[in-house]
């Protein structure tokens, strides 16, 4: 198993700009989104529209799992297929009005977005996800080559929340 500590999975996760949310519909289906993340103090954030399916399950349900995928590449040979990386944890969300989300990650999420008109789906709105628990991970903090012994490959870390 690897030796991480909760530091080293924060590291990790401060460098990745993508997740996948899972969550549960107001009709107990399970359902994930593919987002555009950005983390401060400990807590990754998302931007979506006061309207959108996403918003409103959240809403409903803030329990809510989390994939961060971190891509693996041989280097010198791109043609070798390696898998990603992941972590993977549960959290609660928190949605919130755009004004409260941190300056620094709302000028990255919005980076090229004209500001101030409403869409369809209604408002700009953040989502703020705090980990509760543990991390899990495979392929984090180990060589490449580790990731075939997937049980050396996995490991786990407080939250730290």
């Amino acid at each position: 198993m690897a030796d991480l500590t909760t530091d080293d999975v924060w590291r990790v996760l401060e460098k990745q700009n993508f997740m996948v949310i899972g969550m549960v519909s107001a009709r107990g289906k399970a359902r994930t989104a593919g987002v555009v993340a950005y983390t401060v103090d400990r807590t990754l954030w998302f931007t979506t529209s006061e309207n959108t399916w996403t918003a409103r399950h959240i809403a409903v349900h803030p329990e809510v799992s989390v994939t961060v995928t971190i891509p693996k590449r041989v280097p010198l040979l791109p043609w070798i297929t390696v898998p990603a990386a992941t972590i993977t944890f549960s959290g609660v969300a928190d949605v919130v009005p755009a004004n409260r989300i941190p300056a620094v990650a709302l000028a990255s999420l919005t980076k090229g977005v004209k500001q101030g008109d409403e869409g369809s789906d209604g408002a700009l709105i953040g989502v703020a996800v705090r980990p509760a628990g543990d991390f899990i991970t495979y392929g984090v903090g180990v060589p490449m080559i580790t990731m075939r012994d997937t049980e050396a490959a996995r490991g786990r870390a407080p939250s730290g929340n």
